[in-house]
């Protein structure tokens, strides 16, 4: 029967989540499968891979063949490499501690470069949110000044109101005694 170490499908639409599992190759993608093996979460930044990194050496010192992606997700988590120091260890160039010993190594050396990874995404992240703010602080800056300004304009604009009201009614009263006027003249002719 051929193994395949293959991903399988769950999650919602648009919102992807994968097992990671080893199956017949004749079965359906999301179909039955021999053993779970991990799980891989792309959407998160970094992608979260959870890999059981011992059953999956099993599997491919039994001949299960990784698909693509697999095969990436089992290099990144160190599978392939374990499973290469399984290979020196069974010919006789390694030792079982040797062989440990650069396995843990290994996985210093990437551990360290994901949490640099992580620091310069919450690096980048917290200056993102700091030129937001003061891009905010300027447009609330401008709109106070514009604020205040309409405020000092409305102020000047009620001043000279207030003076032309007292001119309006003297424009008033003289229309009204020129109505007056016209209207007398009218009566007698």
């Amino acid at each position: 029967m051929p193994v395949k170490i293959r991903l399988q499908r769950h999650g919602k639409k648009g919102k992807p989540f994968f097992w990671i599992v080893a199956a017949d190759a004749r079965a359906k993608r999301d179909g039955k499968f021999l053993e779970k093996l991990g799980i891989y979460n792309p959407t998160t930044n970094p992608a979260t891979i959870q890999l059981d990194v011992d059953s999956s050496v099993k599997w491919l010192q039994n001949g299960a063949q990784p698909t693509d992606t697999a095969r990436n997700i089992l290099s990144y988590k160190g599978a392939l490499m374990k499973n290469h120091l399984a290979g020196g260890v069974r010919k006789g160039a390694l030792t079982e501690e040797q062989a440990e010993e650069k396995f843990k190594a290994w996985l210093e050396e990437k551990e360290s470069k994901i949490n640099a990874k992580r620091e310069n995404l919450s690096k980048a992240e917290e200056e993102e949110r700091a030129k937001a703010l003061a891009a905010e602080k300027e447009v609330n800056a401008k709109r106070e000044a514009e604020y205040k300004a309409a405020q000092q304009e409305a102020e000047a604009a009620a001043v000279t109101e207030e003076g032309e009201p007292e001119a309006n009614a003297e424009k008033e009263v003289d229309t009204e005694t020129a109505d007056e006027a016209k209207a007398e003249d009218k009566k007698s002719n």
